[in-house]
């Protein structure tokens, strides 16, 4: 009997260790898609404010973000320079990501 209950407790240990571990690597990719999709959007939005591409900055991280499965949060325009903000999933599985793109700054003399 005290070996069944002992060993009735390391299965249930091992198995929180298991779920534990995969939250952590749910959250871990969701992350990642995040930043990507993030990077991605910032990109695009200072492309299409430079006129590298066609169409309204906004509009155009919104397309890119939604494309890798992100909803774009914020979208800020300085000049060329777009910063982004998504989020991918909902709720207390969300994951949010900000990035920044534009033209290099200029170099002091």
């Amino acid at each position: 009997m005290a070996g069944s209950t002992v060993a009735l407790g390391a299965l249930a240990v091992a198995a929180t260790l298991a779920f534990s571990g995969g939250v952590a690597g749910a959250a871990s990719i969701r992350a990642a898609r995040a930043s990507g999709a993030a990077d991605a959007a910032a990109l695009a939005a200072a492309d299409a404010a430079s006129g590298a591409v066609t169409g309204l900055p906004c509009e155009r991280a919104e397309q890119v973000a939604a494309a890798a499965g992100a909803a774009l949060l914020v979208c800020d325009l300085d000049a060329l320079t777009a910063t982004v903000r998504v989020r991918v999933g909902a709720g207390a599985f969300a994951a949010e990501a900000r990035a920044r793109a534009g033209p290099a700054p200029a170099a002091e003399p």
